[in-house]
């Protein structure tokens, strides 16, 4: 019986784990798409895509 019960605890994450990892993810991917849609990294892109086919 012991053995069973040793098994048991800590098999995996729990509801509130769950929803804080999915908190942070969410918070993670919402910085990302700021950064991704902000002017600074818009021009820097378009200007990194426009020198490699300058290049080729």
């Amino acid at each position: 019986m012991r053995r069973l019960r040793g098994a048991r605890s800590d098999a995996g994450m729990s509801t509130a784990e769950y929803a804080i990892g999915t908190v942070a993810a969410c918070a993670i991917a919402a910085a990302l798409y700021k950064l991704v849609t902000s002017g600074v990294f818009t021009d820097a892109f378009t200007e990194l895509v426009n020198k490699a086919f300058h290049v080729i």
